[in-house]
């Protein structure tokens, strides 16, 4: 069963992204043939990054926090990256995070989940980028919370923000339908690589 992390982008005071998260990884969960792990940014206060390129250095890490980060990112088959749009772009928090590690990465895929004025879709289209350059698989299908549903999901108790994201679900269901099968599919494949 692959072991996907479900990678909260936003350590904002009052941010919105606990009630998506909440959702997504409950549903994730319920499908029966993932296993699911929220890393919420806020558990991994990194410092900002100014060390050697972690592509060069790959699991050597000079603090353990670092390497506690690292370890979870390591020990997932791919990601779904949960992301507000802040002007235009995905937080700085993110990219710190992924900047402090490279290898852990590479050759898993990554889906998005965002939110924001046009759902977040900016902050996924740049996300998309850096992925590539991480040596991911960048899958198509997202999934967009417009400002209605965000307005209205923020606005309700948490128990009922669920529910408001019920629109989203097939879209939903269709990212993890590929998240699955790709997980499962570059598993076998570093499998195979690191036993050549």
């Amino acid at each position: 069963m692959p072991r996907i992390a479900v990678v909260l982008g936003s350590t904002r005071h009052g941010r919105f992204g606990d009630k998506p998260a909440g959702w997504v990884v409950s549903q994730l969960a319920a499908r029966g043939d993932l296993d699911v792990e929220l890393i919420d940014l806020r558990d991994h206060p990194l410092p900002l990054f100014d060390g050697a390129p972690p592509a060069y250095t790959g699991r050597d890490y000079p603090t353990e926090d670092i390497a506690r980060f690292a370890r979870r990112i390591d020990a997932a088959d791919g990601f779904v990256l949960l992301t507000p749009e802040y002007n235009h772009g995905y937080p700085a928090v993110l990219k710190n995070a992924m900047d402090h590690t490279f290898v852990e990465w590479q050759r898993k895929p990554v889906a998005f989940v965002g939110w924001g004025n046009v759902g977040g879709a900016r902050a996924i289209e740049q996300l998309r980028l850096v992925a590539v350059e991480f040596e991911m698989a960048p899958l198509r299908h997202a999934v967009h919370v417009l400002p209605e549903m965000l307005l209205a999901a923020r606005d309700a108790p948490a128990e009922s923000a669920n529910s408001i994201f019920a629109p989203l679900q097939p879209k939903l269901v269709r990212l993890a339908d590929d998240l699955a099968w790709w997980a499962d599919a570059l598993a076998v494949a570093r499998t195979v690589a690191a036993a050549a």
